[in-house]
């Protein structure tokens, strides 16, 4: 049980004052679901804001807070902005400026002849100033004070009286402003309760550290490094803690010794000989499926390294040794995609291959559920209906779960646990990580790597274009379809965004059909899961010959006959996910071609990445690369997808800090026996504030 003490931090956001339907849905876009959520929404940044009592004390360009009297409203017609123009106490003038709804409310918040308290950044408009959104209008007040902690070290000024306020700015979304999201998490740290001390002391002394508490007040204070960093260990603790326990459980249970007898295995008539990364894969797995507790491994491979072979070999052994294997995909069409890939492999050698997804429903799918139950389907391949209460197994002896970000640690415990006795667990994945990394995500697994391509696999024909050459590069894709070719075009956004030059997936895809007509398809996040599977089908199936995507296809789509990619504005990009999109196409006999297309403007970073996507095709250095070249940005592309199973630590503070954390992680467990003892049980707690309670189920059934 959760102790009582985090309950109200478990909260509904909806418990928060203000927070009512309206509200709930720009939270829930940004994961705020419970008041924990928003404790933990750190600010990205801090602006600095100066008072000053006229304006012509500050420049353009300065962000500042100052009194204004409220002169006249000036709307205007169509769409230009409406304005409130107000005088300082000199009489100099300054026009507040809104564009769209926000005038409604500015009516509201800046009447007439009013005095107002505003702060914003001050601009030149031709001869006038102005303030466009100023980002507060109250009545006047006193100003908190606080200290910046713009070096990312101590705070950077100490502040006398009310010169300075120093104001985090949240990452937002549409329907959401930051002076609303600073009241929420006011709101949200006032149940944060002290909390017993989890992290050994001579490292708390040795880092600089304060309390959680404390640490957490000031991270949205000042934004103090000391600070996150201690919120961010917090987090690698507990995750290294609790995998951990995960390992030394699964040491401790029993599972079936699995030994083939070779008979399948000597069936298969590969079209190709294995590279020496699978055999040397295929041995590690075997020796593992030959232990009386359970294998837990994961299987890196880059795109197109020979994943689904490696698996095939396993899911024969327990064949062999008398039992039935699973593999789990996150999506039907993934899951379609190896049923049919597994068929033709194994054809010959008289294994039965079943395919169970959500959509099987009636006669079909009772078929299958009692082929599993009598045995008769000896392998299994399908989403996570294939785990579902109603679905039991003969003898289930090995889970593979494919694309293994996508399920968490729990979600592999209750699949494996479908078994009579623990099943064994294989878990793949095709995007490259970091070993830094890949010790923080998988740290309660043996990893096998598979960093050797297939022989005769043609390199792609990587180059970086011009967003200016739209037109010959257009011209190009009507001439590969012409010949009969396939291609992808991805963009890296949905919809138009008034406010960024982003190319659309909708806009691009209308420009497209009027040129190639119904041979185009579009498949983006937002489509129902219905019409997304019918578009990847009618490509799949050829009908279709150019696929317009947002990143859903960076993972599984297998076409061969699809031989050119083209990535539209790529420098907006992670290196390791333009990787990936990458690997969509060089699966075919024919020569395969992949355009970044870039914009005008590049940074250093971007014009680094792009540099490396021509040079290299090894996606082990790539997300290696990726890492050192974002620091404590997004990483592989994942933090926007909800791939990366940390909220609060970034890369960089994982690579500095996760083997401090395994190490005292492994300290606490032999030292407290399992989390006894005052610092253990504190320890309880951190896996609960965490959600890494799992580790303390696997405690109690232990």
């Amino acid at each position: 049980m959760r102790p009582e003490r985090l309950n109200p931090l478990f909260a509904m956001a909806d418990t928060l004052r203000g927070v009512g339907p309206r509200l709930e849905k720009p939270l829930a876009r940004l994961g705020l679901k419970r008041v924990k959520d928003v404790a933990y929404h750190l600010p990205d940044r801090f602006v600095e804001r100066r008072r000053v009592k006229v304006l012509r004390d500050a420049k353009a360009g300065d962000h500042i807070i100052v009194q204004l009297t409220v002169v006249e409203h000036r709307a205007s017609a169509g769409r230009a902005p409406f304005r409130v123009v107000a005088r300082d106490e000199a009489g100099d003038m300054v026009s507040l400026t809104y564009f769209g709804r926000a005038s409604h409310g500015a009516r509201k918040a800046l009447p007439v002849g009013e005095r107002r308290e505003v702060a914003g950044r001050l601009e030149e408009y031709g001869q006038s100033l102005q303030i466009v959104h100023p980002d507060h209008v109250s009545p006047i007040a006193p100003v908190p004070v606080a200290a910046c902690a713009t070096d990312g070290s101590e705070a950077a000024n100490v502040l006398q009286g009310a010169d300075l306020l120093c104001e985090p700015v949240y990452p937002l979304t549409d329907g959401l402003t930051n002076h609303r999201m600073q009241s929420l998490v006011a709101q949200a740290m006032q149940p944060a309760p002290p909390l017993p001390e989890w992290i050994e002391p001579g490292l708390m002394q040795k880092q600089g550290w304060s309390s959680w508490r404390d640490a957490l007040e000031e991270a949205h204070r000042s934004g103090r490094k000391e600070a996150r960093n201690r919120l961010a260990y917090d987090e690698l603790l507990a995750s290294a803690l609790a995998l951990m326990l995960v390992r030394a459980d699964n040491r401790r249970r029993r599972g079936p010794a699995l030994i083939g007898t070779g008979t399948l295995r000597g069936r298969l008539q590969l079209p190709f000989s294995l590279t020496g990364a699978q055999q040397r894969s295929i041995r590690e797995i075997e020796g593992d499926l030959a232990q009386q507790h359970p294998m837990l491994r994961l299987l890196q491979g880059d795109v197109g390294s020979g994943k689904t072979v490696v698996a095939l070999n396993a899911m024969l052994i327990a064949v062999e040794a008398g039992g039935q294997a699973a593999l789990l995909a996150p999506t039907e069409i993934l899951a379609r995609q190896h049923h049919q890939t597994l068929c033709e492999l194994a054809q010959g050698t008289g294994v039965e291959i079943a395919i169970l997804t959500g959509r099987d429903k009636g006669r079909a799918r009772e078929a299958i559920l009692m082929g599993l139950l009598d045995g008769s389907i000896d392998i299994i391949v399908g989403t996570h209906a294939i785990f579902q209460d109603t679905v039991n197994y003969r003898n289930l002896v090995l889970v593979v779960v494919d694309e293994q970000h996508r399920f968490g640690v729990g979600q592999r415990l209750s699949l494996t646990r479908k078994a009579r006795q623990t099943a064994h667990c294989l878990a793949m994945t095709a995007t490259p990580i970091p070993r830094t990394l890949t010790l923080a995500q998988y740290g309660e697994m043996e990893v096998s790597r598979l960093d050797e391509l297939p022989p005769g696999r043609k390199a792609i024909d990587t180059r970086v274009v011009a967003l200016d050459r739209l037109d010959d590069v257009a011209a190009g894709l009507v001439r590969h379809v012409e010949a009969g070719g396939q291609a992808y075009w991805v963009c890296p956004m949905v919809h138009e965004n008034e406010s960024a030059d982003l190319a659309a997936a909708e806009a691009r895809f209308a420009t497209l059909r009027e040129m190639l007509g119904d041979a185009v398809a579009l498949v983006h996040g937002q489509l129902r899961p219905e019409a997304k599977d019918a578009a990847m089908a009618r490509f799949v199936a050829g009908q279709a010959k150019v696929l317009v995507a947002t990143t859903v296809i960076e993972v599984g789509v297998n076409v061969p006959n699809a031989s050119l990619m083209i990535i539209e504005q790529a420098e907006r990009f992670g290196l390791a996910q333009l990787h990936q999109l990458r690997g969509r196409v060089g699966r075919g006999a024919e020569q395969s071609v992949c355009l970044l297309l870039r914009g005008d403007t590049l940074s250093a970073t971007a014009r680094d990445r792009l540099a490396l996507m021509r040079e290299t095709q090894d996606g082990f250095r790539l997300a290696e690369e990726d890492l050192r070249l974002r620091g404590a940005g997004e990483l592989l592309g994942t933090r926007q997808s909800g791939d990366t199973p940390f909220r609060v630590a970034t890369p960089e503070q994982i690579s500095a800090m996760i083997a401090i954390a395994h190490d005292d992680a492994r300290l606490l467990i032999d030292r407290d026996g399992g989390l006894q003892g005052p610092r253990g049980e504190a320890a309880r707690t951190l896996l609960y504030l965490f959600e890494r309670d799992y580790g303390v189920q696997l405690l109690r059934g232990g």
